[in-house]
Order: C-alpha cells, then structure tokens, then sequence
C-alpha cells in the first residue's frame, strides 16, 4: 500500500503582509499622537463637560483639528 501526504503549508501573499504591516505602523502613529488621545480624551467626557467647554459632541474633532482645516 503506498502513502500519499498531501499536506502543505499555504502560500502567503508578500505584499498582504507588506500592506498590513504599513497600515500597522500608521495605525500605531495615529494611536501615538497627541490629538488622537485629546478627541479620546473629550469623547469621554459628558454632554454637560462638553457644553462647559463650548464644544459639541459631533463638533470635537473639528474642535481638535481646527488648526488643520477650516470649514
């Protein structure tokens, strides 16, 4: 009786993994860098803080970019 082994180990596609670990680094830049942590910082926040602050909920992000964009 003869034997046949028919495994094998799957073929990974170089770019994907080229193309995850980018999108890995600017993820973790975008997650290091300061404004990120400020709109997480006043998401976190109640409507009423927000409102002391002058800030609307669906404004904060204009609110920490204002700087970057006008509109």
């Amino acid at each position: 009786m003869a034997m046949t082994n028919t495994a094998y180990a799957p073929r990974t596609n170089v770019f994907a993994q080229i193309g995850n670990r980018i999108m890995n680094g600017l993820v973790a830049m975008a997650e290091a860098n300061g404004r990120v942590k400020q709109i997480e910082r006043l998401q976190s926040m109640s409507d009423a803080e927000l409102a002391s602050r002058g800030i609307k909920r669906n404004e904060i992000v204009h609110h920490v970019f204002r700087d970057m964009y006008h509109v």
